[in-house]
Order: structure tokens, then sequence, then C-alpha cells
């Protein structure tokens, strides 16, 4: 993965206890490879205009690390250099304003105007960036609309299922793990609440740790390891 200023290689991957438990398998990984900022040209979202959709949470890292002022990165640095929002999303923001989207050659495309702007150093971005397109033409707004509903149908059912499979080898590997750092007091509290509204009964006071994990499902197992690796 490429970055203004820094190149980066690998995989973005979220470092905390949460994904750890999302990778002891089993469910999916209920998060999307990092998408990527970038120049579009969406007539339903801007018209004709060209805008620059920054992921927010890309460009609030390298604010961070490269400016490491406390200031938010689009009012206090992006609108001030001339850039103006002409849209915004979930996690994105897209932007428009001279040498970024405006009066530049489009087939020469980089974001290093609003790199400077942002953290207060000069871009090196030495590559050029493709302009996205997206058509809004009935057939395409038809394809994309029957994409979704299948995505969804698809990700209702993975839910369906997970209520009702039981939990697997690793999520139970991993919740052994969790129950060994933490008190009785805490796993039976824990325990009740991920199983609330579920088909799983609740813990007997006889009953012992593993066997209640065994009983447990997918869905279930997933919100016992929130509860566990939460504050």
């Amino acid at each position: 993965m490429y970055v203004i200023g820094v190149r980066e290689v690998g995989d973005v991957r979220r470092r905390s206890e949460t994904y750890a438990a999302q990778k002891a398998g089993g469910g999916g990984w209920g998060w999307k490879a990092a998408a990527m900022s970038g120049f579009t040209r969406d007539t339903k979202r801007y018209g004709d205009r060209l805008v620059y959709e920054a992921l927010g949470l890309k460009w609030g890292r390298y604010h961070g690390v490269h400016c490491g002022c406390p200031h938010n990165w689009v009012t206090e640095h992006a609108e001030p250099a001339g850039f103006e929002v002409v849209g915004s999303g979930s996690g994105w923001v897209a932007l428009v304003g001279p040498g970024l989207t405006e009066g530049v050659d489009e087939d020469a495309l980089t974001a290093n105007v609003l790199w400077e702007a942002v953290t207060g150093k000069p871009g090196t971005q030495d590559w050029y960036e493709q302009v996205r397109v997206t058509c809004r033409c009935d057939h395409c707004e038809a394809e994309r609309k029957a994409g979704n509903d299948a995505a969804y149908a698809a990700r209702r059912e993975r839910t369906a299922r997970a209520k009702v499979e039981p939990a697997t080898e690793k999520q139970i590997k991993y919740l052994n793990t969790l129950v060994a750092e933490i008190g009785r007091e805490r796993f039976d509290a824990a325990y009740a609440n991920a199983v609330k509204g579920t088909t799983v009964a609740p813990r007997s006071a006889d009953e012992k740790t593993g066997q209640a994990l065994k009983r447990l499902t997918k869905a279930a197992a997933w919100k016992l390891i929130s509860e566990l690796v939460g504050p």
C-alpha cells in the first residue's frame, strides 16, 4: 500500500485485542480492507466536478505523524489552504480546490498540494493517480443494486448461521486463554450478557468453564470475546 510522502508495504491490521479475537477464527474478520483515498467523478454525488475523496483515518494519521498539532486536519489545515468540502460519508471527506482538483492536468494527478497543507511538508508523490469514474446509467445502477442486495443477503445468512452453529475450536481456545486471565465473577457476568436473548442457557452454578464454553454458538462466542477484552 502506497501513501503520500511515505511508502508502506503490507496489510493494514488492527493491532488490538479485538483483532486478535477476530483472528482466533471462524466467522469473518468483521472489517474490510482499508479503502483508498482517490480522485473521483460521481455525477450522483458531485455533479460534474472532479473531487478528491480523502479517507479520514489515513489523512488523520498523516496529520498526526507529520504535523502533530492538536487541531482537526480538515477545518484547521485543508480549508484554510483553500480546499472546500463538497461531501462526506462513512470515514471519508470529499474535497475540491486549487492544485488538487482545480487548475490541474487530469492526466497527471497527485495529492501533493493537500499533503503539504495538512502536514506542513512538501509532498513527494512521484506517481500519477487515476480517476475513479462511477457510471450512473440505469444498467450500472441496476448491477450495483443487485450486487448490494446479494452482499447483504449473504451477510444476513452468515449472521443467522452464527446464531445456531456451535463456536469454533479457535474461538473456544481463545476464550480459554482469556478466562485464565480473569476472575470467576467477571467471567460469569460476561457470559450472562453474551447469552442473553439467545438459545444458549446461562451458566449453572456447578457447570465447569469448559463445558459452558462448548455450549456457545459462534455469535455468542464473539460477543463473549468482546465482553472479555473490553475495558
